[in-house]
């Protein structure tokens, strides 16, 4: 029994001797190498506080700093020396702790990522497990407002991670949730995204909700897509299911706006992208006779291509806002014409030509 316990004695000291070297011998030789490295590849200045390595075997790189791009308090990365001997880099985890990325699109549409130069074949890497703590995501876009508009994600946990067995599977499981903020730090709505992927049938079971968002944030994008009035208030929450079996994906969503504050009449619109001619007035037409705006949409498209046009999304909306108008009083539908005849018009004009040859 003695013998034994002198055994893992030695063994303990001697996996605390490795730590402790290895420690050092990152400190002085490998950090630098680690920095060179990204400075070259990525052409962007970069900082690293210290390079340690942890128990049972996790390589750290804190203090990491890569341009204005990218910061994090630490990045920890779990190679899997089975699959070096393989000759495959395999990673069992990835953890990335309070990471910042700053993305930014210039008046010409150009972000600011750099231009990575292909040396030969890139080598092949396995991701088993990827951990995201509090993150944030800041995207800077001047092509829609010169002095650049925000759209900000705060505190971001994401865990992804592949199924153990069987080992052939490349079923995903995957939850990622955030914030919604302004520059000031408040929040203006959630949003969680959960379930699993699996690519190779092409098969998919997620959730996505949408909780609480202020919409009227981001005006300069949506313009009068969603009222020929400007909007002052306006929350959305959004309940949206995704099933895919052998590349068929169906979508099934539940998007309601409540809270809806109009500006006066004599108030112009904030200018913004072109809006669709057709679901301009959807608040304006479409709403309860409480002013809230519920539609129901489903879409089926494909899995690997979930291309929509324009058309489309016209019928699709067309489609679920019938139902509101078929749920209405008659007496409520008669004020709607008469305080929106121009726009019914126009609208049976859409209907037309949107569903001629159908």
């Amino acid at each position: 029994m003695k013998r034994i316990n002198k055994i893992f004695l030695w063994v303990f000291i001697l996996i605390a001797v490795f730590f402790i070297v290895a420690n050092i011998a990152l400190s002085m030789f490998a950090k630098q190498a680690v920095v060179d490295q990204i400075e070259q590849n990525l052409k962007l200045r970069s900082s690293l506080g210290s390079l340690t390595i942890s128990f049972p075997l996790s390589i750290n790189l804190n203090d990491l700093q890569i341009g204005d791009l990218f910061k994090a308090d630490r990045v920890s990365v779990s190679p899997n020396l089975l699959g070096f001997l393989a000759g495959k880099i395999v990673l069992n985890k990835v953890s990335i702790i309070n990471p910042v990325i700053n993305l930014d699109q210039n008046s010409d549409g150009s972000l600011n990522l750099p231009n990575l130069e292909q040396k030969g074949k890139a080598p092949e890497v396995y991701l088993a497990s990827l951990a995201v703590r509090n993150a944030k995501f800041i995207f800077t876009d001047k092509k829609i407002k010169s002095t650049g508009f925000k759209t900000i994600l705060g505190r971001i946990n994401a865990d992804i991670s592949k199924v153990a067995f069987p080992l052939t599977s490349l079923k995903t499981n995957f939850r990622v949730s955030a914030d919604f903020l302004t520059p000031e730090d408040k929040q203006i709505g959630s949003f969680i995204f959960s379930g699993w992927l699996d690519y190779q049938p092409k098969d998919l079971d997620a959730d996505l909700a949408v909780k609480d968002m202020d919409i009227t944030y981001f005006s300069p994008y949506y313009g009068s897509f969603l009222s020929s009035k400007k909007l002052l208030s306006a929350r959305l929450n959004l309940k949206t299911s995704f099933k895919s079996r052998n590349n068929n994906l169906d979508i099934l969503s539940n998007f309601q706006l409540s809270h809806l504050t109009y500006a006066s009449r004599n108030e112009e619109l904030v200018e913004g992208v072109p809006s669709l001619n057709l679901a301009r007035n959807a608040l304006d037409l479409f709403t309860d006779t409480n002013g809230n705006l519920k539609l129901d949409f489903n879409i089926n498209t494909k899995l690997d291509n979930p291309n929509l046009t324009i058309e489309q999304i016209e019928k699709i909306i067309l489609k679920a806002a019938a139902k509101n108008l078929s749920s209405q009083s008659p007496e409520v539908l008669i004020k709607k014409v008469s305080d929106n005849i121009d726009e019914f018009q126009a609208f049976g004009k859409s209907i037309k030509g949107i569903f001629k040859g159908n």
